[in-house]
Formats: C-alpha cells, structure tokens, sequence
C-alpha cells in the first residue's frame, strides 16, 4: 500500500477513522496519540504514530481545533522589530511555545500604537492567546479580550492603570538603580540618562530607579536628555545635541540607542570612553559586546521571561491559574564591558 492511499477512502487520503479501524481502537485513541500532553500509555502512541507513517496518515488539526474549541494558536503582537533586542525575543518565544504544543501568529503594529486594532484580526484566525510586547493594550480591548476566554500576557511591559492584563517583565526600576550605582562607584558627577519613547514603561521605569538613586543620597538629579525613540540615530543625536553639557556618564533607555550615543561621543565629539564619559545601556543584544562597542549593560533574563510566559499562558488556558493579573519581574545583571 502506497502511503496517503487507503483502499475505502475517499479520493485515496486516509482518515482518522480509518487508521483507528486498522488498529482495532477508537477514534479518540489516534486523536491523543498526535495530542502533546494527552493521556496515553506510550506504547500504545507509538503503535499509532507507526501504523500513520506506514499509511500516510496526516492529522487535520485544523479540524481537530475546532472540534475542541481551542486553535493551540498564539499570537505574538510586536511594534519594534527594528530593535535588536526583539528579533531574539521573537525568536526564543517561538522555540518555546512550539515547544509546548502552541504555534504562533506574529502581528506588527506601529512604534507608539495600541494593539487593541490586532484584535479582530486574532479573532478571525481564533488565536487561543496573545503575548503584546513593545506595544500596549488598552483596557477597553483587553476586558473584551478575556472575556471571549482567551489569554494574553504583555511581555517586557507593565500594565497601565487598571488594565486587566499578567505581565512578565524585567525589573527596569532595579535596573536603573544598578545602573546609576554603577556610575557613582566610578566616581562620576556629572550624569545624564537618555530616554526611550515616553509612552513606554520599560523607559519611564528605567528612569525612575535611576533618578531614586541618586536622590536617595542628597545628590542633585542628573541631567536628562529625551531621545524620543529607540533607534542608533536617536542616541546619536540626542548626545550631539547635549554636546555642551559634557556630561561624564550616560545611561541610555536600551542599548540601540547607547550604541548611536557611543559612535557620536567618539566620533562626532572625540571624546574618550571610559576615560573622559562612561558609557551603559540596557538590554545586551548581541551587538553591545562587539569589540567596536564592548557596550556596558543591563542584561534581561530573556530566557527566564519567556519561560514565565509561556508557563503562564498555559496555566490560564488550562484554568489551573485564576484570580486577578499576575505580576512578575525578574532582576537584570549588570555586564561590566569597556566603556563602564
């Protein structure tokens, strides 16, 4: 017999019920074989994955989503792809929730906008969960989210105000902190930070922590410089236009824009780094420890973040977690490269 060909079939393509009648088992017995989780004795999996491949059986699991009411569909909602740092996030987050049995659906929204204009979209293709990162969802959109019993979590964001949402983030406050910590152990008086976009709390954490520091010893606040944007030319401008100020450590919002800042301190001002200005981002994309950069930096526990994720979007489709949003955030480690 010729796999996909099983005499009685209609149009020669094998179905689920005729591989459970070859076997002698019911049809629900092939269903979770080919189900990641479900009970089964592996021996009996093995016995119906064996007997598919010998026939050319190719589960439907278009099919069997709608059957159960649930697509193991995730969509994954982004508005900085031309930010290193979320390429590998997007990556890793991928790898993880397939590994876990979920495909994913990636949806782009412009810097600054709400993902709340994805949604009707994730509803046609019954998107079982959404994970939001580097955008935002408003409370209205995520209300009537949950309420369809789906899942979301945001994703290196906090949840604004009442915003019903889980939320898996690093800790940026205790971030700064370091950061700022960091600075004073090498003697600098003159510090700067240089803002993100100011509609995102990744930025506006990452100050507050920096600026605590500092007013919790009786030390005047640094100077701030607002980027506006997350891009190697925002950093570079926004060091040119504080040329004057000379400030003798910067701590920029994420590390595009540190790496923009690097280049127009050496380049555009001449100044030495470490020795005349030291140098932190945020992030440590792969970039930041190139030897034209050895960018100093505060580390995100990607992998840790992405495993909390998908362990919570589980947890809620599941229904084995309940209750009211989850909160986590996870500590960054300082990378002391050359220009701290």
């Amino acid at each position: 017999m010729s796999p996909g060909a099983y005499p009685g079939a209609p149009g020669g393509a094998v179905t689920a019920r005729d591989l459970a009648r070859h076997l002698g088992v019911s049809q629900s017995m092939v269903s979770r074989a080919f189900s990641p989780g479900a009970s089964i004795a592996p021996g009996m999996r093995a016995r119906v994955l064996a007997a598919a491949e010998a026939m050319g059986y190719r589960p439907n699991f278009i099919a069997a989503s709608l059957s159960r009411r649930r697509s193991s569909l995730v969509g994954l909602v982004m508005g900085e792809l031309a930010n290193p740092f979320y390429p590998a996030v997007l990556e890793r987050l991928s790898q993880a929730l397939q590994a876990e049995g979920f495909q994913t659906l990636l949806f782009t929204e412009p810097p600054g906008q709400e993902a709340d204009a994805c949604l009707p979209l994730l509803r046609q293709y019954h998107v079982d969960a959404v994970v939001v990162t580097s955008a935002s969802l408003s409370s209205a959109g995520a209300a009537h989210w949950l309420g369809d019993g789906r899942a979301a979590v945001l994703f290196n964001r906090a949840a604004a105000g009442d915003t019903p949402l889980d939320s898996i983030a690093c800790d940026n406050v205790a971030g700064g902190r370091m950061a700022a910590e960091a600075l004073l152990a090498r003697g600098r008086q003159r510090p700067a930070f240089i803002a993100g976009r100011a509609d995102t709390s990744t930025s506006r954490e990452r100050e507050a922590g920096f600026f605590a520091a500092f007013a919790e010893r009786g030390l005047p606040p640094p100077r701030r410089l607002d980027a506006a944007d997350y891009s190697y030319g925002a950093g570079h401008r926004a060091v040119l236009a504080a040329a004057e100020a000379k400030p003798d450590g910067m701590f920029f919002a994420n590390d595009i824009l540190a790496l923009g800042g690097l280049d127009a301190l050496r380049h555009g001002l001449g100044r030495r780094v470490p020795r005349d200005v030291s140098v932190i981002g945020f992030d440590d994309i792969p970039m930041a420890a190139w030897p034209a950069y050895d960018l100093a930096t505060l580390r995100q526990p990607v992998a840790e973040m992405v495993a909390a994720t998908v362990a919570l979007l589980r947890a809620r489709l599941s229904g084995a977690a309940g209750g009211p949003p989850h909160s986590e955030r996870l500590a960054a480690t300082l990378v002391a490269r050359g220009s701290l």
